[in-house]
């Protein structure tokens, strides 16, 4: 291989150094094509090209009200003065292309390109820079804002475990407005509960920037002494809110004998609605936290978990399925099995090629057309993860084969063996190893994908996350996060001890 290079190098380039320079002038790396160095010229070629067409997409995108390009060039390099710096090294790595295929075609000595493909790298860094709009130092300034939401995920677990809060209240209900003819009926206070009274029972509602609500005096009773209590409003529709008074919720603590009197204005409501005789019963109501339970898991922790768990055989499954679908298709993929005659060599093109269709879908597209065909939940998953794993798998599988030593198998030709005889014999021994390695790999790819293709309704703890994400529960959105870097720890773990086995 390297006396051919060295050969190649060597033969003489079809046109003089000056041609091959002003060549490239016209043409950026056609001139290192005529010097017998083609795949640099088309390398260079294509490179030129794809930078200038990026530099002037950025260029209309930056100022696409404007109408000539000019005015759209002057425009941008206002915007985006890093344009400037890119036009100026795509000019100079133009002039240099030329430069170096003259260089090229002197045969004499050996061209030295390595400041050519550095301002090759340095354009298209900046380009990249540019067009993923990066900016440090808003991720600086504005960043800071993020370590709240960053500290709740990081540290979730106040949300995991919660006690439960038994509390004691009292209420009396109010009519709104006031209405003749109206009475109330008694509420009804159970024995050892507390009891609310209020003075006067009726009364109007507040009014924005206008005249404040009627002042109501509310007496209580039978509440835990010294213990502050909260002041809680219930409107005709079962709506539960407190109202402010100077700026701060209404409350008052109560006094030895587990009483209180207070006097409180009702508050202003956006919709008053009244019945059909033209008035509202509000309930006014106290409240006292009395006393809290032992820990307890909550909700977001057990949804967490059962999720986790859909999660992993989520994963466990579609590998098994995988496994099976794969193995027989890797071997009509392996071309040193299939180059017996031109019906086998057939097979394995069309194999191959179906394999690197699958392939190149990825999952997520894979787990949004199964749930087209059979819903939301895990089984689309499984689906997903199963049709991708058969390709990924297949292929490994199958370079597997092509990798394994060939003198097993010409000795068992040797004795008349049919092909089924030399897969048995010859094959498999070769092939356990890199097949239990490649299935454990996939696996673990399997686990940490179903999170994903849970975000689009495949099952596993992935929908719970993008739900949680969606409601700015952070909290909880990272106990999920947690349980998935745990699992795949665990994994990881339990994956090296299992290769170390077989592999």
């Amino acid at each position: 291989m390297r006396t051919r290079k060295f050969e190649s190098e060597t033969k003489p380039s079809l046109v003089p150094p000056i041609v091959a320079g002003l060549v490239s002038l016209v043409l950026p790396g056609f001139g290192h094509m005529l010097a017998r160095a083609f795949g640099k010229g088309l390398t260079l070629f294509l490179s030129i090209v794809a930078m200038t067409g990026l530099w002037i997409w950025r260029v209309r995108l930056e100022a696409r009200r404007e109408v000539d390009f000019l005015a759209m060039f002057q425009k941008s390099i206002q915007l985006r003065p890093i344009l400037l710096i890119i036009l100026i090294l795509i000019v100079l790595i133009y002039l240099w292309i030329a430069y170096d295929a003259y260089k090229t075609a002197d045969k004499r000595k050996k061209p030295k390109s390595g400041f050519l493909w550095l301002l090759v790298f340095i354009s298209f860094f900046l380009l990249g820079w540019q067009i993923g709009e990066i900016q440090p130092a808003t991720l600086i300034t504005e960043g800071k804002n993020s370590f709240p939401l960053l500290s709740r995920v990081l540290w979730p677990w106040e949300k995991a475990i919660y006690r439960p809060e038994e509390y004691l209240t009292g209420y009396a209900e109010v009519v709104i407005p006031c209405t003749e003819g109206v009475e109330l009926e008694p509420v009804v206070v159970e024995e050892g509960d507390p009891v609310v009274t209020i003075t006067p029972t009726c009364g109007n509602l507040s009014e924005i920037d206008g005249d404040p609500g009627t002042t109501l005096t509310m007496t209580g009773s039978g509440f835990l002494p010294n213990t502050e209590t909260e002041i809680w409003w219930i409107d005709q529709v079962q709506n539960k809110f407190r109202h402010r008074a100077a700026g701060d919720y209404v409350k008052v603590t109560t006094d030895e004998n587990g009483s209180f009197s207070l006097d409180v204005v009702i508050p202003y409501r956006v919709i008053p609605a009244t019945n059909e005789e033209g008035y509202v019963v509000w309930r006014l109501q106290g409240s006292q936290l009395a006393s809290v339970g032992e820990p307890v898991p909550s909700e977001e922790l057990l949804l967490a978990i059962e999720k986790m768990i859909e999660t992993i055989f989520l994963g466990m499954m579609s590998t098994i399925f995988g496994i099976i679908l794969s193995v027989p298709i890797s071997f009509l993929a392996a071309r040193n099995l299939m180059s017996a005659n031109k019906i086998t060599l057939a097979i394995y093109f069309v194999v191959r090629f179906v394999l690197n269709i699958i392939r190149s879908i990825e999952p997520l597209v894979w787990a949004v057309i199964a749930i087209i065909a059979v819903g939301l939940g895990p089984f689309a998953g499984i689906i997903a993860l199963t049709i991708h794993g058969i390709a990924a798998l297949g292929k490994l599988y199958s370079e597997a084969i092509e990798s394994i030593d060939s003198g097993p198998l010409e000795a068992i030709n040797a004795t008349g063996a049919n092909w089924l005889q030399l897969v048995w014999y010859g094959v498999i021994p070769q092939i356990i190893p890199p097949f239990v390695s490649f299935t454990i790999y996939r696996w673990d790819i399997n686990v940490r994908m179903s999170t994903v293709i849970g975000m689009v309704g495949g099952g596993g703890i992935g929908y719970l996350l993008v739900q949680w994400i969606r409601l700015l529960d952070y909290r909880s959105a990272g106990i999920a996060i947690w349980f998935i870097a745990i699992t795949v720890a665990i994994l990881d773990y339990v994956s090296a001890e299992i290769r170390a086995r077989f592999v």
